[in-house]
Parts: C-alpha cells; sequence; structure tokens
C-alpha cells in the first residue's frame, strides 16, 4: 500500500523527520496546523510528514467507508480490531520511513507520531521496525497489538512519549496506561502525561511534544 501524504519542511535541506498520523475519519490536515504551534527552533529543519489513511469499510461505524487505518470491530474495553490490516498500515509507514532514510535522514533522527488508531499504526510500526529511530508520541490511543507485535532489537531503546486525556471516553485513559505497563514489561521507559481533556488535543500537550522533539533531535534554541 502505498500513501499519499502531506509533506511540510520547516526550512530547505531538513536532517530530521516527523511522521504524523491522524485517527479515524480524519486525514493528513488533521494535524498539519500543529507545526506552527510546536515553537520548535526557528534554526531547525525539520520534514514533517502527514500521511492519509485509506478508505476502508468500518465496522463499528455501520461498514461505512472513511479514512481508517484499519477497521474495529467491537469498541469494547478490549478493542477487537483488524490486525492484519493494521499491520499493512505499519508496512505502509515503515516504507515512508525508508524513503526518508534514501533521501539522507538518518534514521535516528526520524520520530513517529499517532492519535487514536493513528497511535496504535505508530506502535507497530516503530517497535517492529529493524533500524533505530529517533522517538515515539502515542497520543490517545492504545498498544493494539501487544500479543502479537514482533519487537526489533534495534528499537529496544525507543524513547516514548505517551499522552492522555483524562476524560477520553473514545478511547480511556486506562487503555494508555496499560500500554505504558506493557512497555515497561519489554524493557522501556516511557515517559507518561495525562492533561484534563477529552478525546483530543490540548496547549500543554502540545508543550509536552514539542519539548520531547528537542529531546530526542537535540534542538536547542539560538544554535548556529
Amino acid at each position: 500500500m502505498t500513501l499519499n501524504a502531506i509533506i511540510k519542511d520547516t526550512a530547505a535541506d531538513p536532517d530530521a523527520c516527523v511522521i504524523w498520523l491522524h485517527g479515524l475519519g480524519a486525514n493528513g490536515h488533521d494535524f498539519e496546523p500543529i507545526v506552527p504551534e510546536l515553537g520548535l527552533p526557528a534554526n531547525s529543519a525539520i520534514r514533517f510528514i502527514f500521511p492519509h489513511a485509506p478508505q476502508i469499510a468500518v465496522t463499528v461505524n455501520g461498514g461505512h467507508r472513511m479514512p481508517a487505518w484499519y477497521d474495529i470491530m467491537a469498541m469494547n474495553i478490549e478493542r477487537e480490531v483488524d490486525e492484519r490490516q493494521l499491520r499493512v498500515s505499519a508496512r505502509a509507514i515503515q516504507a515512508l520511513i525508508e524513503q526518508q532514510i534514501a533521501l539522507g535522514i538518518d534514521s535516528r533522527r526520524i520520530i513517529l507520531a499517532g492519535f487514536s488508531q493513528g497511535g496504535a499504526v505508530a506502535y507497530e510500526a516503530a517497535l517492529s521496525f529493524d533500524k533505530p529511530l529517533g522517538g515515539l508520541v502515542a497520543m490517545s490511543t492504545y498498544l493494539a497489538t501487544a500479543d502479537s507485535l514482533e519487537r526489533h532489537a534495534a528499537n529496544a531503546a525507543l524513547p516514548i512519549q505517551v499522552l492522555h486525556g483524562t476524560r477520553d471516553a473514545v478511547v480511556p485513559e486506562l487503555l494508555g496506561t496499560r500500554a505504558c505497563q506493557q512497555l515497561k514489561l519489554w524493557g522501556y521507559t516511557p515517559q507518561f502525561h495525562n492533561y484534563n481533556m477529552e478525546h483530543s488535543v490540548c496547549g500543554a500537550e502540545i508543550t509536552d511534544i514539542s519539548r520531547f522533539f528537542s529531546q530526542c533531535l537535540g534542538l536547542k534554541s539560538g544554535e548556529e
């Protein structure tokens, strides 16, 4: 599967890349406006890629076709999802990573970020990738493939940030904390932040994401 995507470079000749996955029913434009809100150093050169999920039928939405990374068959707390479709989407994201590596960006300067469904795909894509990545941001999401994910040693020490709303009725915060618990069992040390919000994004969260990006990429304000 080849994905169409929005690409925004903050400066010429980017030496880092963020691939950001939207949630169910949205598209790549959903997080495009977040780039200036991050307030990253003006002298940083980062390529932001916002891929569009394919149009598929989604069972929990009456079988209507909409942008989705995979089908959801049941919205119970355990989340019954089509893992095959999820892995197809994860491989498509990994293909985007490989394209950026081929263009000269070091894999260790590539970060994956994902919201809700996009976060579940980002978990799968990042933890199974065979080259070390720079970081992973999991927003209002869950570890859908915890029982089947084939982790690669290349990303055994991947920096991970898990973010969730305390009033999220779509993806309960419990699923975010469960993901953190599983990550710790696997040997990761995820950063966890929660916010007084629903299934959305807030200003404090954007500030935390910006700080995480700067940590992962070694960005310093005013650096020559």
